[in-house]
């Protein structure tokens, strides 16, 4: 005669191998979604003013992972599983780029150095030489066109406030309180051109030495000229050169953008504080 199974062994069994298909499931999943941000697309969201106006912040968008390789810095948290560099190409002049930062010095503690996600555009490649004259750029010995366009005015919004706009900025345009900055079209070799704004006259960012870009890195800025900390500036002040292993990835296109007035527990105004025109623009 068969022995007989007590009740509660029949009735625990299916509860586990329930939670055990639970756990496997999510960790597949989890497998899937590290692979895909690692080595296909990741989002990336603009925490500064350093790319304006092509890049506003709350602006959220996606960085596209193979253009230029592989290293450790592909992986989140910099996981050092990728030995170099695999599948390496250097990027193209003009494009925005995505980039783990230098290290900070030792006993520097200021949160803005240091290991953490920054984007600029690429505007030096390895060997070329970089020079700011007069708030122009000057690329190889040749001064770069640089074209005075419409000034470029941002409403003012929680995410971009009097602490982002001076004073004599701020305006006002259809009783709506604005900033305006100068804007210059540039025009790199090649025709790849793009935005930028020169809000004042800064000797330091205006007019630089001449730098030599060295083998295996690149200089990069950003298209605010005068509010950001990139590769004309050294550390902690500014980027300094930055070697190709630590780029991360090519932006690639806008999927969401927030003026910041939105509020975690009124789902309704995640709608109303949405940038809708921002959505799906490209680079």
């Amino acid at each position: 005669m068969p022995e007989s199974v007590p009740a509660s062994a029949t009735a625990s069994a299916p509860a586990r191998s329930e939670a055990s298909e639970t756990l496997r499931f999510l960790l597949k999943l989890a497998l899937v979604v590290l692979i895909f941000r690692s080595f296909i697309l990741a989002p990336f969201s603009i925490p500064s003013e350093s790319m304006l106006p092509r890049l506003l912040i709350g602006d959220y968008l996606f960085v596209s992972k193979w253009n230029y390789g592989y290293s450790r810095w592909s992986l989140p948290w910099g996981i050092p599983i990728i030995p170099g560099r695999i599948f390496g190409s250097v990027p193209a002049r003009g494009d925005v780029v995505v980039f783990r930062s230098p290290e900070a010095a030792p006993g520097d503690t200021d949160p803005a150095h240091g290991d953490h996600d920054v984007i600029k555009r690429v505007i030096g490649l390895p060997g070329d030489t970089v020079q700011m004259v007069g708030g122009q750029l000057v690329l190889n010995g040749k001064p770069i066109p640089k074209q005075r366009i419409a000034d470029f005015t941002l409403p003012l919004s929680p995410n971009f406030d009097t602490r982002h706009c001076d004073t004599q900025f701020q305006d006002v345009l259809n009783g709506q309180p604005i900033c305006r900055y100068r804007r210059y079209r540039e025009t790199l070799p090649g025709g790849r051109t793009y935005s930028v704004l020169d809000q004042r006259d800064i000797p330091e960012a205006d007019d630089t030495g001449t730098y030599t870009v060295p083998a295996g890195n690149v200089f990069l800025m950003g298209d605010n000229r005068d509010d950001s900390a990139d590769s004309r500036f050294a550390p902690p002040i500014g980027m300094g050169y930055i070697p190709l292993d630590r780029i991360e990835g090519r932006a690639m296109v806008g999927f969401f953008s927030t003026d910041g007035s939105a509020e975690w527990l009124k789902p309704w105004t995640w709608v109303s504080a949405a940038r809708w025109n921002r959505i799906g623009e490209g680079f």
